[in-house]
């Protein structure tokens, strides 16, 4: 019987107040908080009481498109790496990926008339409005981690060469009270994620003795989390959260995900003000739709694939 996961809960952070501005005190206080937990646990919860406001919609529109049939869901396609709709072999998981979810035609056109011909308006000015409120809070929450390591120069660089990317992701009920497991223990391989989900629990992170915790959010928080790519690119300076989903029961759990990552042909190398004699650079410099394409295309039967943290080892 797997382990069900520890009674405890992850910091709650709030960025709620609308005078949440660099440099004033309550900014001070929020990047504090931050700190702390992401050395502590690589993630964290984030209230945002304007989410309230979308929350219904968000997951009407999540059921109303993976009620659709299978042929229909296939149809959305994309030639890049992990991008449109993905339905897991295990049956239990399926997901949607939308590419540059920061540009609203991507949701409008690109996903929305692809499945709903004469296209789907309530469905896409939903997911567009989560898009502009989850990016709005990502943006804030880099600037904060910039600003710890003394890096927020960069801040401009970071965001012009970031790309959003909006998953749908969908966890069937496994109709049973056995925790099953809905997504393999992984840490993601993007800058930074934003989660936002039903209320049916599942997310489980591992703390640094090696207990999985689980995590309730509540309906106004998203779970943030460090990835490969920001642990990278800080020389190690944060750990990416190790996390993954346990289901039961005979409720879907429907989950939101914000992906920040690198456009392609960006390369994400450690500052040199991370870099010196007692901190020598980690990891190689790397491009992040090349390393992409890199791991969809190996061939590793019963292994794991590499990851962004093995490839990049200098």
């Amino acid at each position: 019987m797997m382990s069900s996961g520890t009674p405890a809960k992850l910091p709650v952070i709030d960025f709620s107040n609308q005078n949440l501005k660099p440099g004033n005190l309550e900014w001070d206080s929020a990047k504090h908080q931050v700190r702390e937990a992401l050395e502590e646990y690589g993630c964290f919860q984030a209230s945002l009481d304007q989410v309230m406001e979308l929350r219904d919609a968000v997951f009407r529109a999540m059921e109303e498109v993976f009620d659709l049939p299978r042929e229909t869901k296939k149809l959305y396609v994309s030639d890049k790496p992990f991008r449109g709709y993905f339905g897991h072999p295990s049956k239990l998981l399926e997901s949607m990926m939308i590419d540059e979810a920061q540009i609203a035609e991507n949701i409008k056109q690109g996903l929305s008339t692809t499945l709903w011909p004469h296209g789907n308006t309530s469905f896409s000015k939903t997911l567009v409005s989560f898009t502009e409120l989850a990016s709005r809070l990502e943006k804030t929450i880099r600037r904060m981690i910039l600003e710890i390591f003394g890096v927020e120069k960069y801040m401009d660089e970071h965001i012009d060469s970031t790309n959003y990317l909006l998953k749908l992701m969908k966890y069937k009920a496994p109709q049973t009270s056995e925790p099953t497991v809905g997504a393999v223990a992984h840490n993601d391989m993007n800058t930074l994620t934003l989660l936002y989900q039903n209320e049916v629990d599942g997310l489980q992170v591992q703390n640094k003795d090696g207990e999985w915790i689980n995590v309730e959010p509540s309906p106004n928080s998203f779970i943030v989390m460090v990835g490969e790519s920001l642990y990278i690119w800080l020389n190690g300076g944060l750990s990416p959260a190790y996390h993954r989903v346990v289901v039961k029961g005979d409720k879907a759990r429907y989950s939101a995900g914000l992906f920040s990552a690198s456009i392609g042909g960006y390369q994400v190398k450690a500052p040199e003000e991370l870099v010196d004699d007692k901190n020598p650079m980690l990891f190689k410099p790397f491009d992040y739709e090349e390393f992409l394409g890199f791991y969809l295309t190996q061939v590793a039967p019963g292994g794991a694939r590499t990851g962004l943290t093995t490839y990049c080892t200098a």
